[in-house]
């Protein structure tokens, strides 16, 4: 089977990561299949999703202070990311929490 080689500029436009890649090369290469019910599966694709976003809804307003040195890297960390600066405190928080809740699932 001929491998077809992405180009760099095609994943520095789509900001590809290394899985994202190997998935589009094995899509564009014919290694994937599509399953037998693929209806049903995009159903509970849907519905999985739709479960995740309801669970990961920002419905909680904190105060919060930080030191000024510390604000300031997260701010230039924030920019070079081309994120607000809170949803970066944000989302350091969050897998701050994941990580403390895979720990307690082990123990």
């Amino acid at each position: 089977m001929k491998k077809i080689k992405i180009s760099k500029e095609y994943i520095k436009k789509w900001e590809l990561d290394e899985e994202e890649v190997e998935i589009l090369e094995a899509f564009e290469n014919g290694e994937l299949k599509s399953v037998d019910n693929l209806e049903e599966e995009k159903k509970i694709a849907k519905i999985t999703a739709e479960n995740t976003l309801k669970h990961l809804k920002k419905d909680k307003q904190i105060t919060l202070r930080l030191n000024n040195i510390d604000l300031e890297k997260i701010r230039e960390e924030a920019q070079k990311e081309g994120l607000p600066y809170q949803t970066l405190i944000g989302s350091i928080l969050h897998k701050y929490a994941a990580n403390i809740s895979s720990k307690e699932a082990i123990l």
